[in-house]
């Protein structure tokens, strides 16, 4: 099994949070226009797509990945999980590889956030701190209480 189809197989359990959808404006696919929640509010900071030792995937998708994956684990260890996440800012180095890709990033996603999908934001950006890093993630999560 691939470590995505490994990742996929583990079930997120369903967010305690409420998508919110103002009348008459078209469905959003992939994320939601707003969350709502209530609990204790964990803040992650700017997470980027490198393993704990430093080492950066080569292609967009694989720092993708990592990035949720690094963004999940600081809510784990506070103790949350991906359906806990309500909001997330995504700042990307390449606006066109991120559209290109939008077929294979869902199940990359989902293998990570399972079918949690908070508010968002992509923006592109002329670079980031480390020289590497193709994507960088925030993320707000509601923990219940």
């Amino acid at each position: 099994m691939t470590k995505i189809a490994e990742t996929a197989a583990c079930e997120v359990p369903p967010s305690p949070l409420t998508a919110v959808h103002p009348e008459g404006w078209p469905a959003p696919r992939g994320y939601a226009n707003g969350m709502a929640g209530e609990g204790r509010m964990v803040l992650t900071g700017g997470q980027i797509g490198w393993t704990p030792d430093g080492v950066f995937p080569d292609d967009f998708l694989g720092q993708v990945r990592q990035t949720l994956d690094n963004v999940v684990a600081v809510v784990r260890a506070a103790g949350g999980g991906p359906e806990h996440i309500a909001r997330l800012t995504w700042y990307v180095t390449d606006i066109e590889a991120y559209r290109s890709c939008l077929k294979d990033l869902g199940p990359v996603y989902r293998s990570v956030m399972g079918r949690n999908f908070p508010s968002m934001a992509v923006v592109q950006v002329l670079a980031l701190v480390e020289r590497e890093a193709m994507v960088e993630i925030e993320g707000t999560a509601i923990l219940p209480v």
